[in-house]
């Protein structure tokens, strides 16, 4: 039972592959359609500069931000902010006697 369901899954998932594909042979048709009017084509450099350090340098500025704008505001936690151990008690006072 198991090898027909899987026969059946492979011959669907073919049958559906061969019909995308025969479907989509006009998209890289040879001939122009009316009224297309391509611009010329990027050199390598500007495909680079686009598709790759564009998005980089975007993701490097929006990091940025987010990083500026995050140590704008100091933190402060009331539950430890206000605690004192004993090792700083006597660090304040020997700070307190130099001063």
């Amino acid at each position: 039972m198991d090898k027909k369901n899987a026969l059946r899954a492979g011959a669907l998932a073919a049958g559906t592959t061969l019909m995308m594909l025969l479907m989509s042979s006009p998209a890289s048709a040879l001939t122009r359609d009316d009224g297309d009017d391509p611009g010329p084509g990027l050199s390598v450099i500007e495909t680079l500069g686009l598709f790759v350090v564009a998005p980089i340098v975007l993701y490097l500025v929006i990091a940025g931000l987010v990083m500026v704008g995050d140590k704008s505001h100091k933190r402060k936690d009331p539950t430890s902010s206000n605690i004192r151990t004993k090792a700083d008690t006597k660090a304040d006072a020997k700070a307190e006697a130099k001063a």
